[in-house]
């Protein structure tokens, strides 16, 4: 309404017909925002409405089967409380600092109410995959923007990559509530044995995603020399999908590890019969493995499932053929996001079944 106002005054010699057509325009705008602002509005109040009852299902269940079976620890209030206010205001700092658009803020409430719910270890793990990939994707964006054709400012993530990157852990989680209940158990194979392999599954989809993002993300902007098409070992552009190089494995290595660290810490914090249990520091061992094996996966699939060019006009690699991109490597099977949750789900496969042959029994 406030640049209005200059028409306004400009427009004094036109009629009232004159004046009232000039003024359709910006009320019908301003109608139609309001209306979308609304529908804005009452899916998030519909949303939160939804996970309220969710919850409280789950706490409802959780009782009643404790009181049936006598051996299942029902949802305390304050574990209720907080697997809704936490994950909610995480997912609300994200959307006002661009790291989630509208979309990928409704699915991680989503994500992280089910995880913080389950096993707070499975939600000090993800809160930590994403508060460091989302200060790593806007770590030197300005490099970032140079390299790659689809950055997005901010980095910001929509619902398909949230569920692509935390619909498997999702699944795990409730898998894990189905087995065990809510709450923490150490992970011992000895005493627990499908619990111990949800509980690393999870670990190993969380820190497979975590390792091939501080890979992309760091190896892409510090790595002195061009990395090597992992199929091939040739030299390719920056960008290219399947491409590695040390620094990358390297800060793959550790973002799992950070992973595997911050379940290792907070077990020690949250769980009481550790003396009795097996030794739990594997668990940081097994998560920079996964972070390292993920993305290893990733790239591979990558180099072989997903198309990469070089596209002369804007002097980029791109991730689809266009009329000035000259092929580099791989087929237009998968795309990013599925490349992302099929690495997730082999890597939360194979590390139970690694950590089972090496793990110290109790």
């Amino acid at each position: 309404m406030r640049r209005a106002a200059p028409g306004r005054a400009g427009g004094g010699a036109g009629g009232p017909r004159e004046q009232a057509c000039f003024f359709s325009l910006p009320v019908s705008c301003y109608q139609e925002h309001f209306f979308w602002e609304f529908l804005r509005m009452m899916a998030n109040i519909v949303v939160l409405n939804v996970l309220i009852c969710i919850s409280l299902v789950f706490w409802i269940v959780s009782i009643t089967a404790s009181t049936y079976y006598g051996t299942l620890q029902p949802i305390s209030p304050w574990r209720w409380l907080f697997s809704i206010l936490v994950p909610l205001m995480i997912a609300t700092q994200g959307f006002k600092r661009k790291s989630l658009d509208h979309s990928g803020a409704l699915g991680g409430l989503v994500v992280g109410f089910i995880l913080t719910v389950a096993n707070y270890s499975f939600f000090t793990s993800l809160f930590v995959f994403f508060v460091t990939s989302s200060k790593l994707t806007k770590w030197k964006k300005d490099m970032k923007k140079k390299i790659d054709s689809e950055y997005k400012e901010g980095g910001q993530r929509n619902w398909v990559q949230v569920f692509c990157n935390g619909g498997i852990p999702t699944e795990l989680a409730l898998l894990y509530m189905i087995e065990n209940g809510p709450g923490e158990i150490p992970v011992d194979f000895s005493k627990h044995y499908t619990a111990s392999w949800i509980c690393l599954a999870l670990l190993g989809a969380l820190a497979c995603s975590a390792g091939d993002t501080w890979a992309s993300e760091i190896g892409s902007v510090m790595s002195k020399s061009k990395p090597r098409l992992i199929t091939t070992w040739e030299k390719v552009p920056v960008g290219t999908n399947g491409a590695v190089s040390l620094v990358g494995l390297l800060s793959s290595w550790l973002g799992g590890m950070a992973v595997g660290a911050t379940y290792f810490i907070t077990q020690h914090i949250v769980v009481s019969d550790l003396e009795t249990s097996a030794p739990q520091w594997p668990l940081v061992v097994f998560g920079a493995a996964a972070g390292l094996l993920g993305s290893v996966v990733d790239s591979y699939l990558g180099a072989t499932m997903q198309y990469s060019g070089f596209d002369q006009n804007i002097g980029m690699v791109v991730n689809h053929q266009t009329k000035d991109s000259k092929h580099i490597s791989g087929k237009p099977i998968l795309d990013n996001n599925a490349v992302n949750l099929f690495s997730s789900v082999i890597v939360a496969l194979m590390l139970p079944c690694m950590a089972w042959c090496f793990w110290p029994r109790g």
